[in-house]
């Protein structure tokens, strides 16, 4: 047997992405791996509804942005909340693209990835 367990992506300000999932998604940690001589910290973020859990890794020496390509990859979520969450990327000012007839939109974290709303049932 295979399954999924997390998908990675890699952050500058991981408490500013930290506090970005908990407001945009409910995403919460769910643990945490610290290197021993703090070069990199590693914080797992998780839903209330499965086990898949996003990993945000931490670079200590990291200061440039991460060259993410022409961002032809993402990470999707589905909802039953599709309008309320709408609203709520709106107002945060995070939606980076809509398609209206698929019946989604994303939404661009704080280092430029994208994330996938889907409503339930798409």
């Amino acid at each position: 047997m295979i399954r999924f367990a997390h998908f990675n992506f890699n952050v500058l300000d991981l408490e500013r992405s930290i506090a970005f999932y908990a407001k945009a998604l409910d995403l919460k940690p769910a643990r945490e791996h610290v290197a021993e001589d703090g070069s990199f910290k590693l914080v797992y973020l998780q839903d209330d509804s499965s086990d898949f859990q996003l990993e945000l890794t931490w670079l200590r020496d990291r200061t440039k942005p991460y060259d993410l390509g022409e961002c032809e990859f993402h990470l999707a979520f589905v909802t039953d909340e599709y309008e309320a969450l709408h609203a709520r990327h709106q107002e945060m000012g995070c939606i980076c693209f809509e398609n209206p007839a698929m019946g989604i939109y994303f939404i661009s974290d704080p280092d430029g990835y994208w994330i996938e709303i889907v409503p339930e049932g798409k």
